[in-house]
């Protein structure tokens, strides 16, 4: 059966569990009028309608902006106060909820909370009344210690609610209490809402409590309301279908910037839940030609998801029950902004509402404003669908793109610029990047050039990258196996203002076949804008333009995070700070980066004068806001009060470096320079510490105690001490006579990379083309089983070391997108 509806400029079409929405002109709203497909007649229903206060007020944009909301209705439903018995309350749900509302009320907030739970909560209190009268009345004629079976008679919904409300408001008032926070009590009906004094009290009376810092509590009258239709509630609890209408209402009545509308349902979906393919809607935009699926009914109330979306509004007697008023759609036609989500998972209920509010992507989203372009999960889905494509590639081709990527960063040179300039101009103009950033922003001639030099050495490298044999075993007769090199699926790289990431990048995930999901700062905007352009350019010489997206929504990057079942990994390219919120975010996504540089150069007692100075200028004033600039100086006792210290601070005074003073160093000088705060710091721009050290293991026990792992270096002519810091340290760069920047993709040969790692497993140092890879097992047979080889079977295992050999690549056709 399908069945059409038109609400409030909405057409609502529903066949199955399935609803199509779109929005109609102005002139071609009917008014009252529904249609069922049964028959070719059409069937006149009737629908309440409401005046909407804020018809022409405009709810937020994007998620976002929900940190801007002012005035906010939190709608609890019974599935969410209730327990699963639905006889009481789930107290601890309940308490999450209140410590939520309290917390963003004290912010300054006005909260408004519209709940369930009366009924329950009576149902409770009258059970016990009716078992204790039944006891009693039972041992008095048994006259015995045995009791009868007793069993309680089925309960009067609006009986439950008169004996519940005064109970569950004494509760809500003792816990609001703990946090200082004043509570009162508004009971409504639908009548109210039809009487326009009644509704300019009610309106007053709420205005006035939110002036005085007080959160009403609100709920039907569920002792006095009509009782439900049959087959409409469950087991006489009155649906919470009623709290949907009057919490969309009194957000439109009341002005309200968000609705938070809390159930035991996840929120739309785009096929039904519990199928392979079913994803979690995170913006539903009504203009859009659009079916979706709701979740499973509630366990508490009929409504269940299609309630959220289609309130009550009866389309006929053989309607399905979901076809019911859009509850959520008339709140955010209204003006006020829609967010539905589950307030019952343990995990989350402790933060949901103040999740929802601070933007981040839970439950779904009502916007009234289309979406730009794909969402990410959308990005997302079609880079792995080409990356796949990408990695099928001939090796030449996949040469050929990065090399014609490489020619369009010279080509297109003066665009480029020009981009950069409009972002140097805006960083400049808003002041709030540090020099070093803004030099990190700054694109040059130069360094495009060396980027277009780095991207053709990935070239090069990529020839023998995806699908080489690393290594081979015959297992048994006609049984091979190998071990050989895939890409790892979808990259996330995270970079701050530093837009010559993105090409390099692209490189890398290019030669190395996976799929790349690049989310640059905004303060890069521009530059990203026309590199990423140049990426899909050349992407689309092997019809492989998706494999590389850049991320410019208003994604928080916690919520990229999230995205466990779609990114493979994340590297993250910026300040310390950045990568630890991603490493803390991405609890089910491997990171590969460091969260520090602190890098060191120890100058050993035997250390050469001019190596010194060249090794340290070089390591801390070449580019100070490199992750691998030096920022402590080690410098081994016997150099103190000698020519060659002085030199050293000479120079560092001389390239303007500001030289905090390590503790034993501060104790050598009558007048230190500021002793340092803390041994374990990352300057990032024309600062370091100086500190002193008795012997070259005392130097290494001070880096592994202080250091991040990174690079550290000795400059010394000792050929014994310099090996045996080299073995002992436990760096991902060790480096003798040698400076500390030459820890790099680029200079390692890498021809670029994605960053540098300082984790123990996978990879370590710069990562280039070899850490984007993994591997796979490939086993060839020839209709062997387990069963072969066991005592009863008919062969062994030969377990052979083969020869590896690389096969030829094949050619791989891609397809035009046309």
């Amino acid at each position: 059966m399908i069945v059409d509806e038109i609400i409030d400029g909405y057409n609502y079409q529903t066949s199955s569990s399935r609803l199509k929405v779109s929005r109609l002109p102005p002139k071609s709203i009917p008014l009252l009028v529904g249609r069922s497909h049964r028959s070719s007649t059409p069937k006149r229903v009737f629908f309440l309608t409401v005046s909407l206060a804020r018809a022409n007020s405009n709810s937020f944009a994007h998620r976002g902006e929900l940190r801007k909301a002012k005035r906010i209705v939190v709608k609890l439903g019974s599935a969410v106060v209730t327990r699963g018995d639905e006889c009481g309350l789930a107290l601890g749900r309940l308490a999450s909820v209140v410590e939520q509302v309290a917390m963003l009320q004290n912010q300054g907030r006005e909260m408004m909370i519209v709940t369930s739970g009366a009924v329950a909560f009576g149902k409770q209190r009258l059970r016990h009344e009716i078992l204790l009268s039944q006891s009693v009345r039972q041992a008095l004629h048994s006259g015995q210690n045995q009791l009868k079976d007793m069993s309680v008679p089925v309960l009067e919904a609006r009986a439950c609610a008169a004996a519940g409300q005064s109970g569950l408001m004494a509760l809500y008032e003792a816990m609001f209490a703990q946090y200082s926070t004043c509570t009162a009590q508004v009971l409504v009906t639908n009548l109210d809402f039809h009487d326009d004094q009644k509704r300019r009290n009610l309106n007053s009376t709420l205005q006035e409590l939110l002036r005085m810092n007080i959160v009403p509590i609100i709920n039907t009258n569920d002792a006095v309301v009509p009782p439900p239709e049959p087959n409409s509630d469950l087991q006489g609890v009155i649906s919470i279908k009623d709290n949907d209408s009057l919490a969309a209402r009194l957000a439109v009545e009341m002005k309200a910037d968000l609705l938070i509308a809390l159930s035991d349902v996840e929120g739309l979906y785009d096929s039904p839940p519990g199928t392979d393919d079913a994803k979690l809607i995170d913006i539903f935009y009504p203009g859009d030609q659009l079916s979706i699926t709701y979740g499973t009914k509630s366990r508490v109330g009929i409504g269940g998801m299609e309630a959220k979306v289609l309130g009550n509004r009866k389309l006929s007697k053989c309607s399905p029950p979901y076809l019911q008023v859009k509850a959520a759609l008339w709140a955010l036609q209204g003006g006020t902004s829609v967010v539905i989500a589950n307030g019952t998972h343990p995990k989350v209920t402790g933060h949901v509402i103040t999740d929802i509010v601070e933007g981040k992507k839970v439950g779904t989203f009502f916007s009234e404003v289309k979406p730009a372009g794909p969402t990410v999960e959308q990005q997302t889905e079609m880079a792995r669908n080409s990356g796949r494509t990408l990695a099928a590639l001939h090796p030449d081709q996949r040469g050929e793109i990065i090399c014609h990527l490489a020619d369009l960063l010279v080509e297109k040179k003066e665009e480029i610029l020009a981009a950069n300039k409009m972002d140097m101009d805006l960083a400049v103009n808003a002041g709030q990047l540090s020099p070093a950033l803004l030099n990190r922003l700054s694109l040059s001639p130069a360094k495009l050039n060396s980027l277009a030099i780095g991207l053709r050495q990935i070239a090069v490298a990529s020839q023998d990258s995806v699908g080489r044999v690393l290594r081979r075993t015959r297992v048994a007769h006609n049984l091979e196996l190998e071990q050989i090199t895939v890409p790892i699926g979808v990259l996330l790289v995270i970079f701050e203002a530093r837009p010559d990431c993105l090409p390099q990048v692209s490189a890398l995930a290019i030669a190395s076949g996976n799929a790349l999901l690049a989310k640059g700062g905004k303060e890069a905007a521009n530059t990203n804008r026309i590199l990423h352009e140049l990426t899909q350019e050349a992407l689309d010489i092997h019809w492989v333009k998706e494999a590389v997206q850049l991320v410019s929504t208003r994604e928080e990057v916690e919520d990229l995070c999230r995205l466990d079942e779609m990114i493979d990994l994340i590297i993250p390219r910026g300040s310390s700070q950045l990568v630890r919120n991603i490493q803390s975010a991405a609890k089910g996504i491997p990171v590969l980066g460091h969260s520090e540089g602190i890098c060191h150069v120890y100058i050993d007692s035997e250390a050469a004068i001019d190596k010194v100075i060249k090794i340290v200028r070089d390591s801390k004033c070449d580019y100070p806001a490199a992750c691998n600039a030096m920022e402590t100086l080690l410098v081994h006792r016997d150099i103190l009060r000698t020519p060659l210290f002085d030199q050293i601070i000479d120079m560092l005074r001389t390239e303007q470096v500001k030289i905090h003073a390590g503790p034993r160093f501060a104790s050598y000088l009558t007048f230190s320079p500021s002793e340092v705060k803390s041994l374990r710091t990352e300057y990032g721009d024309l600062e370091c510490c100086v500190e002193v050290v008795d012997t070259m293991q005392e130097a290494i026990d001070h880096i592994h105690r202080y250091g991040s792992s990174h690079t550290d270096v000795i400059v010394t002519e000792n050929e014994d001490t310099a090996e045996r810091f080299l073995q002992q340290l436990d760096s991902a760069c060790v480096f003798w006579n040698a400076s500390s920047r030459f820890a790099d993709g680029y200079r390692f040969g890498l021809g670029a990379e994605v960053g540098i790692s300082t984790a123990r497993i996978h990879a370590r140092g710069p990562v280039g083309l070899e850490g984007l890879l993994t591997t796979k097992w490939v086993l060839r047979g020839d209709g062997h089983t387990a069963a072969d080889f066991s005592e009863q079977g008919t062969m062994k295992y030969l377990h052979e070391n083969l020869p590896v050999t690389q096969p030829q690549p094949r050619q791989i056709a891609a397809q035009s997108e046309d």
